[in-house]
């Protein structure tokens, strides 16, 4: 099954009102290129312009409390996030994970909110260089994502992102070889629990250090869905070669 190719940015704890012209750019380009997919989360202040700048594509956040609503001071629901537009949200980024000490447990009832809200989700994954060097990489993704899904897994408003946490705004990225075991252990893994049908359906996105001059040889993969694309998202110079890449 042909699997429509899904390039989003993550522009993190980046962006102001100034920066909005970038995402007009972005979505310029975007309009051209019919056979991909995609979509910038923003922080949340940007949101609202975001949309207004962006009629091409898909306006993202990058986290969602999983409450409806309640004291949670400094916190954003589902419903706060589609009501200013947002189409989709990032769940269980390692950056997440570490600064925020978020589970496996968290990133599902993220998600779960994230999907009840209306919005579609990208739970991510990824393991640290020591657990690579130990020889446990695979094992551990695959633990972590299936811990991490919603209790409803639709491969229509959901992906996944596997980045190694070693490879993310590094530098450095996994070797080709390391790429295509991990992504073809996770599609595995999905259809050993949920199905070869739901399996075949999900987008697997890479993220770490996913440039213009990378992008081509990654998405040549088969089981490389698009990718999940932090600094190299910021401007439209080194995103739409990105998405011009995921087209070819």
């Amino acid at each position: 099954m042909a699997r429509r190719m899904l390039v989003a940015g993550n522009w993190k704890m980046h962006g102001v009102g100034s920066d909005l012209g970038e995402i007009t750019a972005i979505s310029m380009a975007a309009e051209t290129e019919n056979g991909v997919d995609v979509a910038i989360c923003v922080p949340f202040t940007l949101i609202e312009r975001a949309v207004a700048a962006a009629p091409g594509f898909a306006i993202g956040a990058q986290d969602v409390h999983p409450a409806a609503n309640g004291a949670h001071t400094g916190d954003i629901s589902a419903a706060m996030l589609a009501e200013v537009g947002a189409k989709l949200v990032i769940v269980g980024h390692s950056e997440r994970r570490q600064a925020h000490h978020e589970g496996n447990a968290e990133t599902a009832a993220k998600a779960d909110a994230a999907l009840a809200g209306g919005l579609d989700v990208v739970v991510c994954c990824g393991e640290t260089l020591e657990v690579r060097e130990a020889g446990e990489a695979v094992e551990t993704v695959c633990d972590q994502i299936i811990a991490s899904l919603p209790g409803s897994v639709d491969p229509s408003r959901m992906a996944l992102a596997y980045e190694p946490i070693w490879a993310i705004g590094t530098g450095k990225v996994a070797r080709p070889s390391d790429v295509a075991e991990m992504h073809a252990a996770i599609r595995a893994r999905i259809a050993k629990e949920h199905g070869p049908e739901i399996a075949a359906q999900m987008r697997i996105l890479y993220g770490g250090s996913v440039k213009g001059e990378n992008a081509a040889e990654l998405f040549a993969m088969e089981d490389v869905d698009g990718a999940l694309v932090g600094g190299a998202s910021l401007t439209a110079d080194q995103f739409v070669p990105i998405i011009n890449a995921a087209k070819n």
